[in-house]
């Protein structure tokens, strides 16, 4: 395979999201990607439906391109010994399998750097290596429940609410490819490999690490602001007469730009809203002026008004009318998968203006036993 990671070879012992989207992320760039599975069903992702296609589910399709699928029983001496000979020659492996398993199962670090000592070898745990919740399992909405994530989401007065797309997976399978590229310009200079621990707790106080870092600092718990930021104003939702949009008047200027365009350019000098810090401080009083206003005219409207003015605005699409935009076309963003024609998200990446395209089709349990392992295939 093409792309910057060619050459690369990597082992990937995961299953559901966190684990394959990294897999998924260094085959996209070009790496060899060999995926293990256990034989009775494989990755439990590819029965996380509906929808399905060509008999497996879209989430499973979705981050499991440009893989090679093999099996092998890890619990079995004999197929831990076939796991090894990939290994010998491997750049990366990845495993987010519970804790305990690895070590329990001889595929644990130590064991696969002493094979391989120049392999970077890439844990996406729950909780984390060490704690009292280490051996727990993890879920994208036990770490947004547990990490405090929830409880930032919702309005004021409102339930804590789940984030829809899985954000704790898809950051952690992001910084263990981070961690895994950093390893390999590492081992350019040291010719040895590492060890790289990630996980969905780790990732999860990251996205609240402001509000936990606010709160050691004063002993205040932070509160919900619903679409708004808890310290910029306007910087939210508001509705208009027909549909929501969002503004984001994140500095004075902006805010003097907005405040004129929605015919109250007084509002810029008042001593109330002037400032950012005032703005913040008065939100009671100007959103709802805000919003009286706004109310007034159709979304539309306001969206060419604002746009001319030079403020940051943007309508609140839905999944529709985003598949319909011209600003996706351009982007380029959507591939077509090899086999299905399955229109997938690219990577978020260009290089030389190139945006990665899939070359292997997302691979049918065990179909590269052969190809892979050979004469070392497990027996069915």
């Amino acid at each position: 395979m093409g792309g910057p990671l060619a050459g690369i070879k990597v082992i990937e012992i995961a299953q559901a999201i966190a684990g394959p989207m990294a897999g998924m992320i260094l085959g996209d760039m070009g790496a060899e990607v060999i995926k293990v599975e256990k034989h009775d069903g494989g990755d439990d992702a590819r029965h996380w439906g509906p929808p399905f296609v060509d008999g497996d589910s879209l989430l499973f399709h979705t981050y499991n391109r440009n893989k090679r699928s093999v099996t092998l029983d890890i619990k079995n001496p004999d197929d831990v010994a076939r796991l090894k000979q990939l290994v010998q020659d491997a750049d990366i492996l990845i495993q987010n399998l519970r804790s305990g398993v690895v070590a329990s199962c001889g595929i644990g670090p130590d064991v696969m750097c002493a094979v391989n000592p120049r392999l970077i070898y890439c844990s996406v745990w729950a909780f984390g290596k060490a704690g009292p919740l280490s051996k727990e399992p993890g879920f994208d909405p036990l770490l947004q429940a547990y990490g405090g994530v929830m409880s930032l989401t919702g309005g004021p007065g409102h339930p804590p609410t789940f984030c829809a797309p899985p954000i704790n997976d898809r950051a952690t399978a992001q910084w263990c490819v981070i961690g895994a590229l950093a390893a390999l310009q590492q081992r350019h200079v040291t010719g040895k490999g590492c060890v790289i621990d990630t996980s969905l707790f780790d990732t999860a106080v990251g996205w609240v690490d402001m509000s936990l870092s606010g709160y050691l600092l004063d002993g205040e718990p932070p509160v919900r602001h619903g679409t708004a930021s808890g310290t910029l104003a306007p910087y939210q939702v508001f509705e208009t007469a027909d549909r929501p949009i969002v503004i984001a008047a994140g500095n004075d200027r902006l805010f003097a730009r907005c405040a004129g365009v929605l015919g109250h350019p007084e509002w810029s000098t008042d001593q109330r809203f002037a400032r950012v810090r005032d703005r913040q401080a008065h939100r009671p009083v100007l959103i709802p002026l805000m919003q009286e206003v706004l109310k007034t005219r159709g979304a539309t409207d306001w969206l060419a008004a604002f746009k001319s003015a030079g403020v940051p605005v943007s309508p609140v699409n839905d999944i529709a009318e985003l598949a319909a935009t011209e600003q996706l076309a351009a982007a380029d963003l959507l591939r077509t998968m090899p086999d299905t024609g399955l229109k997938v998200a690219g990577l978020p990446i260009l290089f030389d203006g190139q945006r990665p395209d899939p070359e292997l089709a997302t691979p049918k349990l065990g179909a590269h036993n052969h190809e892979v392992l050979g004469n070392r295939a497990a027996a069915e």
